[in-house]
């Protein structure tokens, strides 16, 4: 499966931009959501990689294959770019059956495909299948019912998925009653006779057969502009219908299956013309909790079996967690991350990617302090609780805010180069440094609020629920504000004085609202964000 690379892809409308300057490189054979709020620009950069909307500019490359470029004048049409692209309300035709809906868009296709003589292929396979008579009649026999009479429509389902077949080959293989009389050596030699002729035919045209009976000149593949087979067709819907589970619903309508059912039918439409690439276009929304985590571990499933690339949008976290191998985290037009889930969710880049993964939300705290000799922080926080913030590696704040200062200057610079350009449109959706949310008793309207003269003092700590736990030796004294125990675990408020903090407790204790208890930052994976910026400077460990 190819690699994809996205370069400065930019798409505006006038002054709006909905992608702007992404550079994106989705490796071969990896599951990549596009994650962010809705109007982020995920589903857009979707849509331009498999051809659905045009860039402003940009290049997007489809492994060795230039697909598009604003420079050159490169523009490969969706229905050449060989991708596969599932839509969030499925599209299923309501008057078509499962296997119509599945083999519509096969039965479409016209391209250059290789040349077969597939009345030899087929010979030489129910040769070889008839080799083994016992295989059949045992196959036939566990499809009569309980009168002991066969029952043709089941026996010809038992032996497509046994056998590996077509409808029409099965058909023939059942057509020869083997329960009646297993003896085909007669049979078995008119089949091979004929494969023969074949292969003797081609001979006298200056052509071989190959393994897979295709005609071959010189060795190669003799190619030819055409349309799928039925024989093609059939198999193809076949091998797709096993991969998602769907076989027994073949003749049925969508209206007579379930929200899952539909949308594997959906899936394996999408899947039968062998894409390159999968798009999905956040194709669990219109499922309950329940199916939605079943479909979860089916498209994990699929996603190994198929070996193809995965590039699947949602605003769901947990789906993107659960599923991706790398998250593609966007706001506002723009990259904010790209690695692995767990990366993305303990080193978050700046707020906005710490605020958006998690759940529950991780709690903000605002600080303000000074590096000491050893390299720990003496800080304030929670109005006026005294903290030490321990780095769990070497740091030197001087540098890092030097460091800071120049990409600043040099983001600065390049601005004020593009601005330059001819035909630069300036932004007119703005990127703004995220405004995070700290918890109080009484909230306030943080939009009212001017945005205080910052300095290098000022800081952000990051601490995920899972770290905040009550323990006896806690020197935090807070008070429960909240609880809502699941069993196996209770998600809490505690109030410390006017800022509330949420934790999450593993275990099946009750907690009584208004109760005084300890509390602890327990483990080294504390944020630490400089508020100026929002970037994420390092983690650490807390003490109070």
């Amino acid at each position: 499966m190819p690699e994809i690379k996205l370069e400065h892809i930019t798409k505006r409308w006038g002054k709006f931009y909905a992608v702007e300057d992404l550079n994106l490189t989705i490796a071969d054979n990896a599951f990549v959501t596009l994650l962010g709020p809705s109007g982020c620009g995920k589903t857009t950069t979707l849509r331009m990689i498999a051809g659905l909307e045009t860039p402003t500019s940009g290049r997007i490359t489809i492994g060795d294959k230039v697909v598009f470029d604003s420079d050159m004048g490169i523009n490969v049409p969706a229905n050449k770019r060989k991708v596969g692209f599932l839509f969030q309300n499925y599209a299923l035709w309501p008057n078509m059956t499962v296997y119509q809906n599945i083999s519509f868009g096969l039965s479409n296709i016209k391209e250059s495909m290789a040349k077969y003589d597939f009345d030899a292929k087929n010979a030489a396979r129910l040769a070889q299948i008839l080799k083994n008579p016992a295989d059949v009649t045992s196959v036939l026999e566990e499809c009569r019912d309980k009168d002991g009479k066969l029952e043709e429509k089941k026996a010809i389902l038992k032996l497509i998925d046994t056998f590996t077949l077509s409808q029409y080959t099965a058909k023939t293989l059942f057509g020869y009653h083997l329960e009646n009389n297993p003896d085909c050596a007669a049979r078995i030699a008119e089949l091979e006779a004929k494969a023969e002729a074949a292969r003797k035919e081609a001979q006298s045209k200056g052509l071989t057969l190959d393994r897979e009976f295709r005609l071959c000149k010189d060795g190669e593949p003799v190619t030819e502009v055409r349309k799928l087979t039925k024989e093609e067709i059939d198999l193809s819907v076949r091998r797709v219908s096993r991969i998602v589970k769907i076989g027994m619903f073949m003749d049925r309508y969508p209206a007579e299956l379930s929200g899952g059912q539909q949308q594997r039918v959906a899936i394996a439409r999408t899947l039968a013309p062998e894409p390159s690439v999968l798009f999905m276009d956040e194709p669990l929304s219109n499922l309950d909790a329940k199916l939605r985590l079943e479909m979860r571990y089916e498209l994990q499933r699929l996603h190994v079996e198929t070996g193809s690339t995965f590039v699947y949008v949602t605003h769901d976290q947990m789906e993107a967690m659960t599923l991706a191998t790398q998250i593609c985290l966007i706001n506002n037009g723009v990259l904010q991350q790209y690695q692995g889930p767990l990366d993305v969710y303990h080193h978050p880049a700046n707020l906005f990617v710490a605020d958006f993964v998690g759940t529950p939300s991780i709690n903000f705290v605002e600080a303000k302090g000074l590096q000491q000799g050893d390299g720990s922080l003496s800080l304030t926080v929670l109005g006026d609780k005294k903290a030490t913030f321990r780095p769990a590696k070497a740091l030197n704040l001087a540098d890092w805010f030097a460091q800071r200062d120049r990409e600043a200057d040099q983001k600065a610079a390049e601005l004020k180069e593009k601005a330059a350009q001819k035909g630069y449109v300036e932004k007119g959706n703005k990127d703004e440094v995220f405004r995070y949310h700290i918890a109080k008793v009484n909230e306030e309207d943080d939009s009212l609020q001017d945005i205080p003269e910052l300095t290098n003092e000022d800081f952000v700590l990051g601490i995920r629920p899972e770290f905040l736990d009550i323990q006896a030796q806690g020197k935090l004294q807070g008070e429960i504000y909240g609880a809502m125990p699941t069993g196996m675990e209770s998600t809490i408020k505690v109030r410390v004085g006017e800022f509330l903090l949420t934790g999450v407790i593993f275990g099946s204790s009750l907690f009584t609202i208004g109760s005084q208890v300890p509390l602890t930052v327990d483990g080294d994976q504390i944020m630490l964000f400089d508020r100026k910026s929002g970037k994420c400077i390092t983690s650490g460990s807390l003490e109070f």
